[in-house]
């Protein structure tokens, strides 16, 4: 069988499984199973494909099929141009992501000298690895309430060399602790910022199965409403920031209004939502009360 033809029986396979990116997954699949990179496969799609490579792309697409992630079949998943490890213990990090990055760049700018920030919620740690690499800081610590997110952010960090940048804390929140076992709880940022779980508890069961069946619960599951972590955010950051800090948070893309009322009600001041470049609610920011 020929590389193209091996390439549309795959592609034919994961469409009927209801992949919407069957044509992109199929050629990085491909890839993965020892076949060529997408720039090379126009050159050799007439070619023979061997016995070995034939294998690995039945199995690696048979997975995909059953709606196994493509990035936890590959073992890692790219953001802002980095690679990051994933598995079922943390969010894939997903381009709308992106704006939350950079409005947290854009406000650490406006700090006189570099700020500290506190990322909670860090998952995989896409987005403290990112904002400790390309932002400048003057401290970065980043906390979680799952012990295996926190031990895969800790190997993202090593893989993109910003390992001796952050400060990592496991726990719930603010009562998360360093290994020193030093408290969160007794610290003081500029700014602090985190993608939160959001998923109303009754709206998980329609995500796709990629999400829904795959992605941790702990990362998804909002509450009721979905407004949990909001609510409990703009009650406690307010003794965790400094005078004029801020809180920037990723928010559902119908949430803007509510998580706004939540924040005004509790003293925050400057509240504002972004959208992100689909227009779409994406990132809520206010000052400390």
């Amino acid at each position: 069988m020929t590389y193209d033809a091996l390439l549309k029986e795959g592609i034919g396979r994961l469409e009927a499984a209801g992949i919407e990116s069957a044509a992109f997954d199929a050629k990085a699949l491909l890839e993965a199973a020892g076949g060529p990179d997408l720039t090379h496969l126009p050159l050799v799609k007439e070619e023979e494909v061997p016995d070995g490579i034939l294998f690995m792309f039945d199995a690696y697409i048979g997975v995909r099929a059953n709606r196994i992630p493509l990035q936890h079949i590959l073992g890692e998943a790219w953001f802002r141009g980095l690679p990051f490890i994933v598995d079922e213990d943390v969010l894939i990090p997903r381009p709308d992501t992106e704006t939350l990055v950079e409005a947290v760049l854009r406000e650490a700018k406006r700090f006189p000298a570099a700020p500290s920030l506190l990322e909670l919620c860090t998952g995989s740690g896409a987005v403290a690895v990112c904002l400790a690499k390309e932002g400048e800081f003057a401290s970065v610590t980043a906390s979680d309430i799952s012990h295996e997110a926190v031990n895969i952010a800790r190997e993202n960090a090593a893989k993109n060399g910003v390992e001796e940048k952050i400060l990592f804390a496991e726990g719930d929140l603010f009562r998360a602790k360093t290994k020193s076992e030093k408290s969160l709880n007794r610290r003081i940022y500029d700014i602090i910022c985190a993608n939160p779980p959001y998923i109303p508890t009754a709206e998980i069961d329609a995500l796709e199965p990629e999400v829904r069946d795959h992605d941790p619960l702990l990362a998804l599951d909002g509450g009721a409403d979905g407004l949990d972590f909001y609510r409990r955010l703009a009650k406690e950051s307010p003794a965790h920031l400094n005078q004029g800090g801020k809180i920037l948070l990723e928010i559902g893309c119908e949430q803007g209004a509510d998580v706004t009322a939540i924040f005004e009600e509790a003293g925050w001041r400057s509240c504002r939502v972004e959208k992100d470049l689909a227009g779409r609610d994406r990132v809520f920011s206010a000052e400390r009360p």
